[in-house]
C-alpha cells in the first residue's frame, strides 16, 4: 500500500472520519474576498461594490444587504522532516495494520509514525489544490523537492521521508537550511524527534524557530519515544536493520518492568516534551506531540485548531 493511499485509509476509519471533516474546515481559508463561495453577509457600506448587493437579502431584512466570499488562494505547504536513526527508534504499537503498513499489534517506528503525520497534512494540502513539497535530511545532508500538486507528487515526497538514510538526526541543521533556502511565504510542517538530550537543549531551537515564525506559518509536531510503561512498554522494543545498535533509548526489558525505572522515565519524557513545548510558544510556533501512534490525526487536529485561535 502507497503512503497517500495509507493516509486515505486511516482518516477513513470510523473513528477519524469526524476529525477528518474538523480537519478540512480548518483548513480552509478564512481570509474573506473575491472567489466561488459565499461566506456571509454584511450591511452595505459606502465604497462597497453595488454588484455584491444582494437584493433579495436586503427586500427580507429591511437594510442593504453585501455578499462576502471566501477568498480563493492556494496555499504552499512544505513538509520537513529531520530524519536519521532516531527515527528508526520504537513509537509504539498500533492496534491497526494501517499505521505500520504490517499486521496489527506490531512495533511502529517513528519514521512511521512522522510520515502519516507529515501526508495527513499534505493530504489536505492537496484535496485543495495547494502546493506541497517536502525537505528531509539529517546531519549527512538534506534533500528536498520542489512545491507541486497531487497526489503522485505528494507519494514521491512521503517516499523520500520514508526512504531516507540513518544518519544522526540534526534538526538544528534541518532549521538552518531551511532558514537559508525557503524564501517564498509558506505554510511549514516541522515533523521532529522530541529532543534527546537535557531539557534544556531544546532551547537552542527558539531563535531559529523564530526567524521562520517571522516568514512562515509554522507548525511543529513532535514524534517521542514508545511510553515506557503500559502494553506498549511491555513489547518488544525494536528498531529498524538500517538503525540496529544506533538508535537511541531502546531499554532492556526489565526496566519497563520495574514501576519506579519506568515512572523516571515517563518523567524524563515529560519534561523533554514540556520544554519542546516551551521552547515553541516562546518562537511563536503552534505545537502539538504525537504520543499515541493510533490517534495522529487527532494530534494534528490539536494543532490546526490552536492555530485557528491564535489567529483570532
Amino acid at each position: 500500500m502507497g503512503h497517500v493511499q495509507r493516509v486515505r485509509t486511516h482518516l477513513s476509519l470510523p473513528a477519524h472520519r469526524p476529525v477528518r471533516g474538523l480537519l478540512e474546515g480548518e483548513y480552509a481559508s478564512a481570509v474573506t474576498g473575491r472567489g466561488p463561495e459565499l461566506a456571509d453577509l454584511r450591511e452595505y457600506v459606502p465604497g462597497d461594490d453595488v454588484g455584491d448587493l444582494d437584493w433579495k437579502a436586503s427586500a427580507r431584512s429591511g437594510q442593504l444587504l453585501v455578499r462576502r466570499y471566501v477568498a480563493q488562494r492556494r496555499h504552499t505547504v512544505l513538509l520537513a522532516v529531520a530524519t536519521g536513526a532516531d527515527l528508526d527508534a520504537h513509537a509504539g504499537v498500533s492496534a491497526s495494520p494501517l499505521v505500520s503498513g504490517s499486521g496489527a499489534g506490531r512495533p511502529v517506528t517513528r519514521r512511521e509514525v512522522a510520515v502519516l503525520a507529515a501526508g495527513t497534512v499534505g493530504w489536505l494540502a492537496v484535496q485543495h489544490a495547494d502546493a506541497v513539497g517536502a525537505v528531509w535530511g539529517d546531519a549527512d545532508g538534506f534533500h528536498q523537492l520542489p512545491p507541486r500538486t497531487g497526489e503522485l507528487h505528494l507519494e514521491r515526497c512521503l517516499a523520500g521521508v520514508h526512504e531516507a538514510s540513518s544518519g544522526r538526526t540534526d534538526t538544528l541543521g534541518l532549521l538552518a537550511h531551511l532558514v537559508r533556502t525557503v524564501r517564498r511565504r509558506t505554510l511549514l510542517v516541522l515533523v521532529i524527534d522530541a529532543p534527546a538530550e537535557e531539557p534544556a537543549g531544546a532551547g537552542a531551537l527558539v531563535a531559529p524557530l523564530r526567524r521562520l515564525v517571522a516568514q512562515h506559518e509554522v507548525l511543529v509536531l513532535s514524534v517521542g519515544d514508545a511510553a515506557p510503561t503500559g502494553v506498549a512498554a511491555r513489547a518488544p522494543r525494536v528498531a529498524a536493520p538500517a538503525a540496529a545498535g544506533r538508535a537511541r533509548r531502546l531499554l532492556p526489558r526489565w526496566v519497563s518492568l520495574d514501576d519506579r525505572l519506568a515512572r523516571d522515565e515517563a518523567d524524563a519524557d515529560r519534561a523533554r516534551v514540556a520544554t519542546l513545548a516551551a521552547a515553541c510558544a516562546e518562537a511563536g510556533a503552534a505545537h502539538a506531540h504525537l504520543d499515541d501512534v493510533d490517534a495522529v490525526a487527532r494530534g494534528v487536529l490539536s494543532v490546526v485548531e490552536r492555530r485557528r485561535r491564535a489567529r483570532r
